[in-house]
């Protein structure tokens, strides 16, 4: 540690100073809710030419630590430690391009292995290993180092992005980890049941609250959840996955335990063939709380189900946004056209769905590393990973989303969907 950072965490521990980031407290109010059109951005430019209202963008809290304490670093201190920051890394993070834009903000917190041993040893959980699918991990609370990291990772990021700091731009949510009831492929933290992942997502989310309590009040934090509701995903093993009602149900249940806090819901509605992207035809989605599934067939069930009073928070339902989720273009002459045709129900649905605040599509590039699909707006490059080549159907759909045009823009989905008129959707 460099002479500076004594000098730094002295005067934290004595005038009860807990961050020395520069980054001032937030006092501005939430963003207004003006459009539910939202997009996982790549192009930024593009986004904005497209009248996005709600953008993700991923956020590696491993990558953000400098152990090496450079000179440039962001300092923080947090609970008797000094940390410090990568100044690329955090400087890095596009908010400001896009909430300078209007468009509200979410930041997905991940944790992937990090090659750093130090970090390493902080962030990812004891019970996981380096072998881990997609070298995804949960956070580490499980050792007083690795509480003390992610404090410090939420604090940093809460403050900087708060909407006060003119060279940052402002966060409207913070969405922990991703797809947490598939955790074994998506927030590893080593085999476990459902309560133990609750115990360990619950604590994890109310560390990120804390933060944004503190220093951006006026954001929200959501719990990360996919379309898999009574059943689980493939794998057989209860201690690798588990149904995405369960896993809600035991977090809301632990967090009324541990004092109930301000927490939203962040789904993903995928449909349930990934490759088939007429989710009408889905067959594990049925009208009810015991559905197998949540998709765009019923999401209405998701929105119905945190109605209840069990999950009210100050008498009112947890708000929902749908963050990420896409659809496949099939290979045959007409792929373009039903990948845009879903595209098209979903937005209607959506736009009747009480309590749903966006809806965040995936992708804007098709992606050489997702399996096969193709979810982008733009088609890619051959041989390149997601540099982009031409506009799909989908991308002038998109565009008209929102606008007085997309009765007529929409029209040539109601023979590919089998309907009539859109009020005949339910």
């Amino acid at each position: 540690m460099r002479a500076s950072s004594f000098v730094l965490l002295a005067l934290a521990v004595i005038c009860g100073w807990k961050d020395s980031s520069g980054f001032a407290e937030s006092t501005t109010p939430s963003q207004s809710l003006i459009s539910k059109k939202g997009l996982q951005v790549q192009m930024i430019d593009d986004a904005l030419a497209l009248n996005i209202k709600h953008a993700t963008l991923n956020v590696d809290l491993a990558a953000l630590f400098d152990t090496e304490n450079k000179p440039d670093s962001y300092p923080w201190e947090q609970d008797g430690k000094l940390f410090y920051f990568r100044k690329d890394a955090i400087d890095r993070i596009q908010v400001k391009p896009l909430s300078d834009h209007g468009v509200q903000v979410y930041l997905i917190l991940l944790n992937h292995l990090s090659a750093n041993q130090t970090v390493d040893q902080w962030m990812r959980p004891p019970e996981t290993t380096t072998s881990a699918p997609n070298k995804l991990y949960g956070f580490n609370t499980f050792t007083e180092d690795g509480l003390r990291a992610l404090r410090a990772a939420s604090g940093i990021l809460a403050k900087r992005f708060n909407g006060t700091n003119p060279s940052a731009g402002e966060v409207f949510g913070y969405i922990v980890g991703n797809e947490v009831n598939s955790h074994w492929e998506w927030y590893n933290i080593g085999d476990a049941t459902v309560e133990r992942v609750a115990e360990h997502y619950e604590k994890s989310v109310r560390i990120v609250n804390d933060a944004v309590q503190k220093y951006s009040p006026q954001s929200r934090v959501y719990i990360s959840l996919e379309q898999h509701w009574t059943d689980s995903n493939g794998d057989k093993n209860p201690k690798h996955y588990c149904a995405g009602r369960s896993l809600l149900d035991a977090f809301q249940a632990l967090a009324k335990l541990q004092g109930d806090f301000n927490w939203h819901v962040a789904f993903h509605p995928y449909p349930e063939n990934l490759f088939q992207p007429r989710f009408w035809n889905d067959k594990k989605t049925i009208p009810n709380f015991d559905s197998p599934k949540i998709t765009f067939k019923n999401i209405e069930q998701l929105t119905a189900y945190l109605r209840q009073s069990d999950f009210l928070f100050n008498n009112q339902p947890r708000r929902v946004i749908l963050s990420e989720q896409g659809f496949h273009t099939p290979d045959d002459s007409d792929g373009e056209a039903v990948q845009a045709a879903a595209y098209c129900y979903a937005w209607v649905k959506i736009q009747r769905t009480e309590g749903i605040d966006a809806f965040i599509l995936h992708r804007h590039v098709d992606h050489a590393k997702e399996g096969g699909l193709k979810l982008g707006l733009w088609t890619r490059i051959p041989d390149s990973i997601y540099s982009p080549m031409k506009q799909k159907k989908i991308y002038e759909i998109f565009k008209a989303a929102d606008t007085s045009e997309w009765p007529i823009a929409f029209e040539f989905a109601l023979p590919i969907i089998g309907i009539q008129r859109w009020s005949d959707i339910r």
